[in-house]
């Protein structure tokens, strides 16, 4: 198959603009205005390119970084490209994509999470912890619990907002899938009190990890 020309598809995406998402997406810190199932929808289309994948994650330009996550080929990249795409991804939704669509997917994924979560940089480490829940959720098998619920309770009230998010996510992970550690984790989000008031919607679990904890097992109780 011939690749398609990344000219083409960046015309397609600026076709794909739209001043009103963008409005909406910068008030969550992204900076492209393309409607995600549309930008789904032509990656469907474009298939896996991982040539053009490259190219367009080369760009810089966050719409098309996105679809470069959507069409790549996740083990394909080696532990030196993803580490630097993962300090490159500065905006929200590309770096959760990377994370989510591509690392975890990656045979470097558990070298990356040993060498992100320990980082300076708080949102190369909140890489590192998003696939330390992943693993807390799937393969807990070798991973000290306890030693990451004294890592949360000691620095997720003062982390800054990438990382205390992933953090967060990490001890309701534990609270959730770990009975013998759920009181604690628990208690350790009723104290630190982090995201208590993050504002949710309705029909939407709140991110307080007592709360979410509590609601998420009861929901596993009751299936």
């Amino acid at each position: 198959m011939t690749e398609t020309p990344v000219a083409d598809v960046l015309a397609e995406l600026a076709a794909l603009e739209d001043p009103k998402i963008r409005e909406v997406n910068e008030k969550h810190g992204d900076d492209h205005g393309v409607n995600l199932g549309k930008l789904r929808a032509l990656a469907k289309r474009l298939k896996t390119q991982q040539e053009l994948a490259g190219r367009l994650w080369e760009t810089g330009d966050s719409a098309a970084r996105l679809l470069a996550l959507l069409i790549c080929r996740p083990k394909a990249f080696s532990r030196d490209e993803l580490d630097a795409m993962v300090r490159e991804a500065r905006t929200p939704k590309v770096h959760d994509w990377l994370v989510n669509y591509v690392v975890k997917k990656s045979p470097h994924a558990e070298q990356l999470r040993l060498a992100w979560s320990a980082d300076p940089d708080p949102v190369v480490a909140s890489a590192g912890w998003a696939l330390t829940t992943e693993r807390v959720a799937k393969q807990p098998g070798g991973l000290d619990l306890a030693g990451l619920l004294d890592v949360i309770e000691a620095e997720m009230k003062d982390a800054p907002d990438r990382l205390q998010w992933a953090m967060n996510h990490c001890l309701a992970q534990i609270g959730i899938e770990h009975a013998e550690h759920r009181a604690r984790a628990i208690d350790i989000g009723e104290r630190l009190q982090v995201l208590k008031d993050y504002p949710t919607p309705p029909n939407c679990t709140s991110p307080f990890a007592p709360v979410w904890i509590t609601e998420m097992v009861s929901r596993q109780q009751g299936a």
